[in-house]
Formats: structure tokens, C-alpha cells, sequence
């Protein structure tokens, strides 16, 4: 019996799933005095069959200061890992599926491979890291739905898919890498700053919210206009917060940034900040 007060496991990956592994609600605080023989017998769904978890995974307790999962191996037919996660800690050393950080709300998701679509689809709170690419709709709304990120920090080390940040809300997304097309179309509030090139139809439909170009400066669509405001005050700050990121943001508060705003088809209010 595990006398530990605190929840907390590696598991590491023995078999691939022949199909796709939902983690949704397997989360640290779910398994509080639970032993690794406990884990291993909780049951996921594979495909439309429940299986337990030990059929996949090898399952044992480690030493933590706090709850925290930690799963070893390509994950990248697992998805929903920390849905809905509310505090305590997740690690993936490795690739994972769809919907990782779906819905969360506290706590914090590190994953050091890369990520499938719908990655922070509708984030209320806490912490995402992905240290490689993330896929279509991240930061976005779950299908049918119409909010997308709600607030929470989301940063992605490499590349983003198409629709990053559609319908996004509240909150601060940082993307190293290049971003697809469409990104921050519909947004509605929130930042989004991006190191790398941007695809076609940028800021499309764009509402409220901020998008800040750390890297290649494209070009503003007719649909956005120079308001010439004087943004130092603001961008003081504002660069000042994304400088902990480092990289190519760390230098963003040396730079007098042009002020776009649109998108005016959909009378919108964004704005584009391009550092020269």
C-alpha cells in the first residue's frame, strides 16, 4: 500500500494501441492514496471498449512534492491527457495525441515531444508546454463550440497547425516556430505572439485581442489600418512580460512597434503589433 499522501507515477508505455487510448479525467488528483496495482487496474477507453490501464502501461510510484503524473514513450495515439486538469503537475517525455490540455484549468502540462490537434482547445487557467509542433486548433474551440482559449499560459517551442488561436478568448499563447494559416482568425481577446512566418489569412475575422509578430513581419491585409497611436507605455510592459520566454522575444522591448487594427470586414477592433 502506497502510505504517500501525494499522487504520483511514471508510466511508461510497454504496447502501442492498436487503436486510439482516451486519457480524459486521468489526471493526478484523481488517483489520491490509490497504489501503482490500484492505477493499473482503473480502465481507459480503447476505441468503444473500456480496457484497464495496465494492459498498456507499466505503472509504478516515485517521489514528488506534489501530485504529478509522469508518462514515458509515444503517446501519439493517446489523447485527452490532462482534459480538465485542475492542479498537480503533467509530464510526457515523448509525443502525444489529440486534446492534450483540453478544458484545464489549473496546474501545469509539460510535453517534450510534439502534440496532434485541439491542444489547449479551450484552456481556462494554468500552464501548457509543448516542446515540439502542436497541430490544427490549438488554443481553439472544441467542434461546435464557441470560445476558444480562456485564459492560462500556452507556449509552443516549435511549429503551429492551422487555426491556432480560432476563437480564442483570454489568455497569452507564444509560438516559437512558424504558425499555419488562418491563425487568430475569429479571435475574440487574448494575446498571441509568434516568432516565426506566418500562413495565408492571418488575423482573420479578428475581433478584439493582440497579436505581436516577435519574428518576420508580414504583411497587413487591406482589412487592417495603421492607427499611428503612440504604444510605447503599453508595449513597455507588454514586451516586458514576454521577455521571460526568451529568445527572440527577450529583445522585444527594444523595439517601437506599428500598430494595425482590424479586421474591419467583420468591424473588429484587434490589434497587430509589428516591432521594427
Amino acid at each position: 500500500m502506497n502510505t504517500s499522501i501525494v499522487p504520483a507515477f511514471r508510466l511508461r508505455l510497454r504496447t502501442q494501441p492498436a487503436l486510439r487510448l482516451d486519457l480524459s479525467g486521468f489526471v493526478p488528483q484523481a488517483l489520491d492514496r490509490e497504489t501503482p496495482s490500484g492505477v493499473a487496474r482503473r480502465t481507459l477507453w480503447h476505441g468503444n471498449v473500456q480496457v484497464p490501464i495496465g494492459e498498456f502501461f507499466d505503472v509504478e510510484a516515485m517521489a514528488a512534492d506534489g501530485p504529478e503524473l509522469v508518462f514515458e514513450g509515444d503517446l501519439s495515439r493517446c489523447d485527452g491527457l490532462g482534459r480538465g486538469l485542475d492542479g498537480g503537475r503533467i509530464r510526457v517525455e515523448g509525443d502525444v495525441g489529440d486534446y492534450v490540455g483540453a478544458g484545464m484549468r489549473a496546474g501545469e502540462i509539460v510535453v517534450t515531444g510534439s502534440a496532434g490537434m485541439l491542444a489547449a482547445c479551450e484552456m481556462a487557467g494554468g500552464r501548457l508546454e509543448v516542446g515540439g509542433d502542436v497541430g490544427d486548433y490549438a488554443a481553439s474551440a472544441l467542434p461546435g463550440d464557441m470560445d476558444g482559449m480562456r485564459g492560462g499560459l500556452f507556449i509552443v517551442r516549435g511549429k503551429a497547425g492551422a487555426r491556432f488561436g480560432d476563437r480564442m478568448r483570454r489568455g497569452t499563447a507564444v509560438v516559437f516556430g512558424d504558425a499555419g494559416d488562418f491563425l487568430a482568425s475569429r479571435l475574440v481577446a487574448g494575446t498571441i505572439t509568434v516568432a516565426g512566418a506566418v500562413g495565408a489569412h492571418c488575423g482573420y475575422g479578428m475581433r478584439r485581442g493582440t497579436l505581436i509578430f516577435a519574428g518576420p513581419q508580414p504583411e497587413p491585409p487591406p482589412t487592417f489600418v495603421p492607427t499611428g497611436h503612440d504604444v510605447q507605455v503599453i508595449w513597455t510592459l507588454l514586451a516586458r512580460s514576454l521577455a521571460v520566454h526568451g529568445g527572440p522575444f527577450a529583445a522585444l522591448a527594444a523595439g517601437r512597434p506599428r500598430r494595425f487594427v482590424g479586421d474591419l470586414a467583420a468591424d473588429g477592433k484587434g490589434e497587430w503589433l509589428l516591432p521594427a
